[in-house]
């Protein structure tokens, strides 16, 4: 754990990074506890009709199982293993499982269709896939083993532990694709590690007595496996794992009352709906928000709502936790998205790859825990991937004393009458409109001005805002020359299924509309 600090600069100060030469992930979040307090309390699971508390040692026993039913299939170190499961115990151990025998996790989520399975599964090479009955329905088409809890030894022996160091390839996590195809990010068993500093700022100083840490996120993401379990257990902080195949903020306020949640990340798509439905989650110490900037409208909820102050952090599935506000150490500045992590340097570069107080691109120095070890089996990828010794996120932003503004994607900030205009902010002010649920914002075509901004806007439910009440709402509120000079009515905007808008496919339909297709 961090060693806490009553101000940021004295924390990075005192911070360095813990990587031994022996390093194994089964180990940090699962075998020293199981050693030390085997009834310790791993995982509060309302995964199924009635809470079950899972103690570290139940959760190795339930591993040691998944191990040598792996083994038995011939799985050996270096080869990849599918987890087609939700937020359930057997999710935990299955990842534990492949660590510690040096084996490559893949996980898959349960709402892919057969498409963007055959892509992850065919790219990878997993021959073998710890799943469920729903999960074996939904790997029927493909030439493949799929083990669930039944195909299991209902007793193993402890399962051997792998030679494994920082750099052993450990977990192979698909990006979501909102910019192109998904690729691989190939990470070592630093991973987790790498992750730990900006897990417990976001959560200003995790591991308080009595935190108990939950996300509606799903573990098939970087998001929920790393930013919230493989993080708890780790630290010790209780994670309660609950199915949730859609979001719903009753359940949600049900799960956190329930499990006495006190810690949570929220993605911005959750704090919206929460915020739509004006609802309430008391008892909460700590929320954390992470993807795309909230904004100040929905910072400002967030204190009503919970209570406290949302900690947003940056980071991406290539290198993740990098920044993240901490408002335990100091005040959020409006529009920013936090501070440097300790033990990252982060910086926003210029074309020479030279560190930059106008805006550029936001990059990572090499070497950081959390950072990839490449793209899998796709060298070109990763070599375009870096400048220099900086890793490129692919967003733009700046840099002001010391708190990362963004901008918006590389590919989405909109060109317009010598105007660079980043999306984010124009979506945020839209948001603030009480008849906007939600919106996207990209660049269309346009022969004057190179490009215009045009909105695509999902309208709340029996609101009757106008394409000129949004566009006078923006001019009143930002630059004259960032309004919507265009504004759609959609009924849905494209979604990932991490719940963040493909403004890909609203750039594209721009395009076709400006061409005189649309």
């Amino acid at each position: 754990m961090l060693t806490r600090a009553p101000t940021y600069q004295a924390l990075c100060q005192g911070f360095r990074w813990d990587l031994p030469s022996d390093l194994n992930m089964a180990a940090q979040v699962c075998d020293d506890w199981a050693a030390s307090e085997p009834d310790r309390v791993a995982l509060i699971d309302l995964s199924g009709e009635t809470r079950r508390d899972v103690s570290y040692g139940a959760l190795q026993g339930l591993s040691y199982r998944v191990q040598a039913g792996l083994q038995a299939q011939g799985v050996t170190p270096g080869d990849r293993v599918g987890v087609l499961l939700s937020q359930t115990p057997l999710c935990a151990a299955a990842h534990i499982a492949c660590w510690r025998m040096g084996a490559i996790s893949v996980p898959l989520f349960k709402l892919f269709r057969e498409d963007a399975l055959r892509s992850r599964l065919e790219d990878s090479g997993v021959a073998v896939v710890i799943s469920d009955a729903e999960g074996c329905g939904m790997l029927a088409p493909f030439d493949l083993t799929v083990l669930t809890e039944a195909d299991l030894p209902r007793d193993a022996a402890p399962g051997a532990v792998a030679d494994t160091n920082p750099e052993t390839p450990a977990v192979l996590i698909y990006t979501s694709g909102t910019t192109g195809t998904p690729k691989g990010a190939l990470h070592g068993h630093r991973v987790l590690t790498g992750h730990l500093p900006g897990v417990e700022i976001s959560h200003d100083f995790l591991g308080h007595p009595g935190d108990v840490l939950w996300t509606p996120a799903d573990w098939a993401w970087i998001g929920g496996l790393f930013d919230v379990l493989m993080p708890g257990l780790a630290l010790g902080v209780p994670v309660v794992a609950a199915r949730m195949a859609r979001f719903d903020v009753a359940t949600c306020q049900a799960i956190c009352t329930g499990a006495g949640v006190r810690n949570v990340f929220f993605p911005p798509t959750a704090l919206r709906m929460l915020k739509a439905a004006d609802a309430r989650i008391d008892g909460l110490r700590s929320v954390a928000s992470g993807g795309e900037p909230l904004g100040a409208e929905m910072l400002a909820w967030g204190q009503r709502a919970f209570g406290l102050t949302i900690n947003e952090f940056y980071g991406q599935t290539e290198c993740n936790m990098v920044a993240s506000s901490c408002g335990a150490l100091f005040v959020p500045t409006l529009g920013s998205i936090g501070r440097a992590v300790p033990g990252f340097d982060v910086a926003v570069i210029d074309n020479a790859g030279l560190p930059t107080a106008e805006e550029g691109d936001i990059a990572v120095r090499r070497g950081a825990p959390s950072m990839m070890l490449e793209y899998w089996q796709r060298p070109k990828a990763t070599a375009e991937k870096f400048r220099g010794d900086w890793l490129l996120t692919g967003d733009r932003g700046v840099l002001e004393d010391g708190f990362l503004r963004f901008v918006g994607r590389e590919d989405d900030v909109i060109s317009s009458g010598g105007y660079r205009i980043g999306p984010a902010e124009i979506e945020d002010c839209l948001l603030t409109h009480p008849g906007v649920a939600t919106c996207g914002v990209v660049g269309k075509p346009d022969a004057l001005r190179g490009e215009i901004v045009k909105a695509y806007v999902v309208a709340k439910p029996g609101a009757q805002a106008t394409e000129t009440d949004l566009q006078d709402w923006v001019k009143d509120r930002l630059a004259s020359y960032s309004y919507p000079r265009e504004i759609a009515f959609l009924d849905a905007l494209p979604m990932t299924v991490t719940g963040k808008v493909i403004r890909k496919e609203l750039k594209a339909r721009a395009a076709a509309e400006s061409a005189g297709n649309g």
